[in-house]
């Protein structure tokens, strides 16, 4: 009996340490303020973390792991944790557009980095993905944002893909610290997001000194007729201003987190750069063009929110590019900021800065609606920015689902925009707004669509639509522009 007793005992311990080995489950584990989250697709990064979970509570640290797809969010206190691992029982949490699975740690605090990481995956070179850049993005910029963490050596910014650019640092442990301490972060208060990861090569290749790439190690890079301090006004001013629906304030490195939530990733204040370059040449490349959906007046509608258009021209050898020759070079800065990678018409649009000075007129041809491949609009009344105080009242904004409509006919109905929208194929709004103005000649309001891209689609079809004038002969011409509302 005695040996038998003897066994069970120790088939119980053996069991017991067997299932002590063996992954806890979600309620086996007690209850921690860090949170194991699972099944991460290979492309998340830290900000696509923090986007999915800090509703549930301030965050306070976040490690990657990346080998296995997994990483460790930890929050400032138990409550929130409780709040997300409940959440995630009951509905699904996507990071990064796929679903993830979330449980309790073992661990009750995240070991901060001290130790070595993977070496496979750290790297004094960082690739930034720079989300939302309502502002421009210049190598200044990035200097004064990335230095701070460490010695930064070369930059180089391309825009094939959105903005992006490779960072190298003088030393791994630069690198690290610019990561830890930037991923996620804004460069400008709510915009200007980055998002970083270690990129593989170890030096950059550098050629020439200018807004796009920049070699600190070189000077005599810097090239002769390049544009200094010599009082050339910034794009933006000195800082961000309020005309894009943000606070005014120097350039500052927001996080999108609580400042107080993360000790290890403190907020850093830089005084803005004195100047910005300004970007080479006026024409611009629109790749991505719906050629059953598009023209030179719709691409004219979309593109004069940012600035004046003088000539469009539709390429034949490619019919779904485009050329736009605009006013002056900062009109294409702001339109490459604001458009690029914007889905219209089942399309993604890709612009860039051409090759071209500018647009040599040549034979038209006619397109699939008709009308000619080329046209001229430098004398158009349409055009916004003819002069400093016109330009001043502009809105630079990206593109929303919500219009801001204003030289409307002032006795304009929601059921009349709503037949405007189905004469011209185009999906219905969902919310209709007017505003009590000075004047009773005109009517202005807002438009709400389900998605940005049926808004942007709308503006391209009815901005400079002609409504019809029941009082008199000349009807109005409908202007449109994106809202700096959420929601009409």
């Amino acid at each position: 009996c005695e040996d038998r007793d003897r066994d069970r005992d120790r088939d119980r311990d053996r069991d017991r340490d067997r299932d002590h080995d063996r992954p806890r489950s979600q309620h086996k584990t007690a209850p921690s303020p860090v949170v194991h989250v699972r099944a991460l697709c290979d492309s998340v990064i830290e900000a696509d973390l923090v986007k999915g979970v800090d509703r549930f509570g301030l965050i306070s640290y976040v490690m990657m792991l990346p080998n296995k797809r997994q990483a460790l969010v930890e929050f400032q206190d138990l409550r929130s944790a409780q709040k997300c691992v409940a959440y995630a029982k009951r509905r699904i949490v996507n990071i990064a557009g796929h679903p993830a699975f979330f449980n309790f740690s073992t661990s009750q605090r995240i070991t901060r980095p001290g130790g070595p990481e993977d070496p496979k995956h750290v790297n004094n070179v960082l690739f930034l993905s720079i989300q939302n850049p309502l502002y421009p993005i210049t190598t200044d910029v990035l200097y004064t944002v990335c230095n701070a963490c460490g010695p930064v050596l070369r930059i180089v910014i391309f825009k094939k893909n959105g903005i992006q650019a490779l960072v190298e640092f003088d030393s791994v442990q630069s690198a690290q610290k610019a990561k830890a301490s930037l991923n996620g972060a804004d460069i400008y208060s709510g915009c200007c997001t980055l998002k970083i990861e270690y990129a593989k090569p170890t030096r950059l290749n550098v050629f020439k000194n200018d807004s796009e790439s920049w070699d600190y190690t070189n000077p005599d890079l810097t090239a002769r007729d390049e544009r200094r301090r010599q009082g050339q006004p910034a794009l933006l001013g000195d800082h961000p201003s309020t005309y894009g629906g943000y606070q005014t304030s120097p350039l500052a490195l927001a996080h999108r987190m609580d400042p107080r939530s993360s000790s290890s990733r403190p907020m850093h204040l830089y005084s803005a750069p004195d100047f910005e370059f300004v970007p080479q040449g006026k024409v611009i490349m629109v790749y991505g063009l719906n050629p059953h959906k598009m023209n030179c007046e719709k691409i004219f509608n979309l593109l004069c929110l940012y600035g004046n258009i003088e000539k469009v021209k539709f390429m034949k050898s490619m019919p779904d590019a485009a050329m736009v020759e605009m006013g002056d070079e900062f009109s294409v800065e702001r339109a490459i900021t604001h458009l690029n990678g914007v889905e219209m018409f089942g399309k993604k649009l890709n612009l860039c800065v051409s090759k071209q000075a500018s647009i040599v007129p040549s034979q038209s041809y006619e397109l699939v609606d008709g009308t000619d491949s080329y046209k001229e609009f430098t004398n158009s009344r349409n055009n916004r920015f003819t002069n400093p105080g016109q330009a001043a009242k502009n809105r630079i904004q990206p593109p929303s689902n919500v219009l801001h409509f204003f030289n409307a006919p002032p006795c304009v109905t929601e059921e009349i925009f709503q037949e405007v929208c189905e004469d011209c194929e185009l999906k219905p709004f969902r919310t209709f707004k007017t505003f009590t103005g000075k004047s009773d000649r005109s009517l202005s309001g807002l438009l709400e669509w389900e998605t940005k891209s049926d808004a942007v689609e709308a503006l391209t079809v009815l901005n400079h639509y002609q409504m019809k004038n029941t009082n008199g002969p000349y009807p109005y011409t409908l202007k449109l522009c994106f809202s700096t509302m959420s929601h009409a």
